[in-house]
């Protein structure tokens, strides 16, 4: 992978991480157009950058982590990441063969946006507008909203946990910030476990031009999702899913026909 390829999958994680159209999905439909293949160090990199996205989380939202950083709020986030975790190593051999199937994505992109054109009319009248009002059950079923995820790539976590939230009477500028605490932990753990997993199995990944190749990838993640997460809580508090049901339609329908005439591979 060479630097400029890093950067561009940097924005286009940056871009996507918070709106509810799939970051995972975007990289995975992107490489191909990169000429990147499937590889052990492509496989950490895309993980690690997402964390790199996530940080920005912290940095815009640091006085809710003070405000709430007693111990009931860290409480729920485990609580919400517990499922992730169990069913993270128990589908790990799913999870794998659905990362690489962008058909599969494809279609899931497509069924997650046709959700997103309703889901705005399933839950109404929220009556939970801050994260202190969230119980220890509602953070474990926006836990297991967050598993449909990790079994569907493509999906979007962000959309998952969002929904699981507004499930639970939250309304949506506050699903979409516990959506961002959680994706914290998340991630974090999925960043330290794919760094184990490369560690183990392929040492020589880790190289000191790979290594930089990563930071300068998680850099302008962090930079671009810093601009793009207070779009969406804008848009999303005004407009709603809609637009995005739309987008994810149209770009799943367009790489299926690209993938079935041979021009993704």
């Amino acid at each position: 992978m060479t630097i400029v390829q890093a950067i561009i999958l940097a924005i286009v994680e940056g871009l996507t991480e918070f709106l509810p159209v799939s970051s995972t999905a975007h990289m995975k439909f992107t490489n191909p157009l990169l000429g990147l293949s499937d590889s052990p160090f492509l496989d950490m990199f895309e993980i690690v950058i997402q964390l790199g996205a996530i940080l920005s989380v912290i940095v815009l939202y640091w006085k809710k982590f003070v405000q709430f950083g007693k111990l009931p709020f860290y409480i729920k986030l485990l609580i919400a990441l517990l499922p992730a975790v169990v069913f993270g190593v128990l589908l790990k051999k799913h999870i794998d063969q659905a990362l690489s199937n962008l058909v599969f994505m494809a279609c899931v992109m497509v069924g997650g946006g046709i959700i997103l054109l309703f889901v705005d009319n399933f839950f109404t009248n929220p009556t939970i507008h801050n994260e202190e009002q969230i119980t220890n059950r509602n953070a474990f079923i926006i836990g297991c909203f967050q598993v449909f995820s990790i079994i569907f790539p493509g999906l979007s976590r962000s959309a998952a946990t969002i929904i699981g939230g507004m499930s639970q009477k939250l309304d949506r500028s506050t699903a979409a910030e516990f959506s961002f605490f959680l994706a914290v932990p998340t991630m974090f753990a999925a960043s330290v476990k794919s760094f184990y997993d490369v560690r183990k199995h392929n040492p020589e990944v880790l190289s000191e031009s790979n290594l930089f190749i990563l930071l300068i990838g998680s850099v302008v993640a962090f930079i671009v999702a810093l601009l793009a997460i207070r779009f969406f809580i804008s848009y999303l508090q005004k407009h709603g899913f809609k637009l995005f049901g739309y987008y994810r339609i149209a770009l799943g329908l367009i790489v299926l026909v690209l993938v079935f005439t041979g021009l993704m591979k």
